[in-house]
């Protein structure tokens, strides 16, 4: 290996400057030692934070040409909060959804996705929601959050005049907690009957089993600057009840998943989480679902929602465009979902 081939395989097993800095200037709390109620204080704040303002220079200002907006939907037992994000000047037309899910588990807002909704609106062009699902905390754990979510795609495919959307051309997203959301999404409209073009799973987490940390990818990178082992304990120990089944709750071990729609698996390579998507991808493909796989080098857990601070977050997200662009070029007949 000549010596720029050295250098440069350094460079790519460091994160980007801009994340070492704001690691070193924003010291993470002790997750492990973190009570419930110190969790929800944690949560609290760092919504603020990344729903602010000031976070657009990390988190990326949306793009001109759309329309972004709160919404509260009434479902039969509760209200579910979205951001939708529409292309300005669309008229009347039936456009694709994308229904997307933020990443964070027991922290983490539809805000923080701005810069990458508001960018599949505009250029795909496509109405995006944003699901503010419950977070993980006292009394709630992961099935509520898919539930949310699975609630919100049902009601929208069931009203699609009142949300401008054609049911046949319907696409999921997520990051990280939002990506294993989404990816128990597909699996549950699949059984469901429910046509759905693609899903797009970034930096997934895909196994909450006992071998959740049995990856290389864990022993590589167990205490990275957006992501450590301590944080990942937090979150499945909020995620699943004490005593219960993780295997629900982990798409890798799912009893079949063929006939799922063709995904795209984003993987940032300094992430603890880089082999779940791998080996997901893999499992996908063994069912007969396509599965295509786009690794960034360099690239840190979290870094589609920090393009100020991680350059690979730009071409990432053209790849996640072209993907979603290329399955929905075809119009087939409407979809109803029977609830």
């Amino acid at each position: 290996m000549s010596r720029n081939d050295k250098n440069q395989a350094h460079a790519f097993d460091r994160p980007p400057r801009g994340i070492r800095l704001l690691h070193a200037l924003r010291k993470d709390p002790d997750w492990e030692a973190l009570s419930l109620e110190e969790v929800v204080t944690h949560r609290d704040a760092a919504n603020r934070l990344a729903g602010s303002r000031y976070m657009r220079v990390i988190t990326g200002f949306p793009v001109r040409g759309t329309t972004i907006e709160w919404q509260d939907v009434a479902l039969a037992d509760r209200v579910v909060r979205v951001r939708v994000y529409r292309p300005a000047g669309s008229g009347d037309a039936a456009l694709p959804l994308v229904l997307q899910v933020h990443g964070g588990g027991f922290a983490g807002t539809a805000a923080q996705c701005d810069w990458g909704n508001s960018h599949l609106a505009a250029r795909l062009p496509a109405v995006a929601v944003s699901v503010e699902h419950r977070l993980l905390g006292p009394g709630i754990g992961l099935s509520a959050a898919v539930d949310d979510n699975w609630d919100m795609l049902q009601h929208i495919v069931n009203h699609p005049g009142d949300w401008g959307i054609d049911p046949a051309r319907i696409l999921l997203a997520g990051e990280s907690a939002g990506a294993l959301i989404t990816a128990i999404t597909a699996i549950r409209a699949t059984a469901a009957g429910l046509p759905l073009r693609a899903q797009v799973l970034t930096n997934p987490a895909c196994d909450l089993t006992d071998t959740m940390y049995d990856y290389p990818s864990m022993a590589r990178y167990p205490d990275t600057p957006t992501l450590n082992l301590a944080r990942l304990k937090l979150f499945r120990k909020l995620a699943l009840p004490p005593d219960g089944d993780p295997r629900p709750f982990s798409p890798l071990y799912a009893d079949d998943l063929g006939g799922l729609p063709p995904a795209l698996v984003v993987i940032p390579t300094l992430d603890p989480l880089a082999d779940h998507g791998r080996r997901y991808a893999e499992r996908l493909r063994a069912s007969g679902t396509p599965a295509e796989v786009a690794e960034y080098p360099g690239a840190t857990h979290a870094f589609i929602t920090m393009p100020g601070l991680v350059p690979q977050a730009k071409p990432a997200r053209s790849k996640i465009t072209e993907f979603l662009r290329d399955r929905v070029a075809a119009v087939s007949a409407p979809a109803k979902l029977d609830r």
